[in-house]
């Protein structure tokens, strides 16, 4: 039988809305729409790229409690609210995932806080040499 197991950030949203920040399925690993808010603080910058940057640490941070890194990303969705917006954040994305290559796709659509202007999503799969 395949273990199932969550993982929490500590965001206030997680308890408030009923979801766990990933959800970890043998050698697969689901990470929630994951924003930029510092769960430290509860606090979100106004700009898009730093957000993006701060979304990227959060979800390093469930994927590293999953025992993977983001080289072990195979799929990545981009929400947004504004399209505008997805252009600023690409040296960012590619920095992190120009060598993993996962598979992505960007969407613009409305998100929970109007403060968030990104929300990334990913999923990981341990593989051999992971």
């Amino acid at each position: 039988m395949t273990q199932r197991r969550t993982i929490t950030s500590g965001s206030t949203f997680e308890e408030e809305i009923g979801y766990a920040r990933a959800v970890v399925v043998g050698d697969r690993v689901h990470v929630s729409g994951t924003t930029g808010f510092d769960y430290a603080t509860m606090t979100i910058a106004d700009d898009v790229v730093v957000q993006a940057e701060q979304c990227l640490r959060n979800v390093a941070a469930a994927l590293a409690e999953a025992g993977m890194d983001l080289t072990d990303v195979v799929r990545v969705r981009y929400l947004l609210p504004d399209r505008e917006d997805f252009a600023p954040c690409w040296p960012v994305l590619r920095r992190h995932f120009g060598d993993v290559r996962p598979a992505a796709t960007m969407m613009v659509c409305g998100l929970a806080d109007e403060r968030m202007r990104i929300e990334i999503e990913v999923e990981a799969c341990r593989t051999t040499g992971s």
